[in-house]
């Protein structure tokens, strides 16, 4: 059932052996991506099976330190312990402020920081999905609580500055519905 061709040898070299007649055919890289096989293969081999252990036990260390400091902002959508992620349900937030966490997270660019997921999972609504990597330190993860905190703020005090975020990227909002239906994947210069 492998793709085709497999490369076999013979005496005179190499060559790609096409007639397979289980095989499911030819697959591009738009159906999959040989090169993450073998990074994410790698990966499994530098670890070993102490290295994964500790690196999944840290993401888990990680999401939970962050979903409790978070926690004191915007309301966590699921109240207990978390694996490597954690959701956030700032529904009343948004009733409260008329700030959207698709703002919030708009916001966030300003300071530098990855937005995270937004509106998903779909079970929650106004969320963000948190997901700390198993390498940030606890530094990093303090300045990041704290950067969610002061955008949570400005949305209480200045709706308006966190409703028009991102203002310090080079790419300001984008017509989400536009690029749904029209998208673009290179970047053009746009005459004036």
């Amino acid at each position: 059932f492998l793709p085709i061709p497999i490369i076999r040898k013979n005496e005179s070299g190499f060559y790609p052996d096409f007639d397979l007649p289980n095989s499911i055919g030819r697959v591009r890289s738009f159906f999959g991506n040989f090169l993450v096989l073998v990074k994410a293969y790698a990966y499994i081999l530098m670890m070993g099976e102490d290295g994964l252990k500790r690196a999944s036990e840290m993401a888990v260390l990680n999401a939970n330190y962050l979903r409790a400091l978070i926690s004191k902002h915007l309301k966590v959508a699921f109240d207990r312990i978390c694996m490597h992620e954690f959701v956030t349900d700032g529904t009343a937030f948004s009733k409260k402020t008329g700030v959207k966490i698709l703002d919030v997270a708009k916001r966030l660019l300003d300071y530098g920081v990855h937005a995270p997921t937004v509106y998903f999972p779909l079970i929650v609504h106004e969320d963000l999905m948190i997901e700390p990597t198993e390498t940030e330190s606890k530094s990093t993860l303090d300045t990041y609580a704290e950067i969610v905190a002061k955008v949570i703020e400005e949305s209480k005090e200045n709706p308006e500055l966190v409703k028009t975020a991102p203002h310090t990227t080079p790419v300001k909002r984008l017509d989400d519905v536009t690029a749904t239906k029209k998208p673009v994947f290179r970047w053009k210069k746009q005459k004036k």
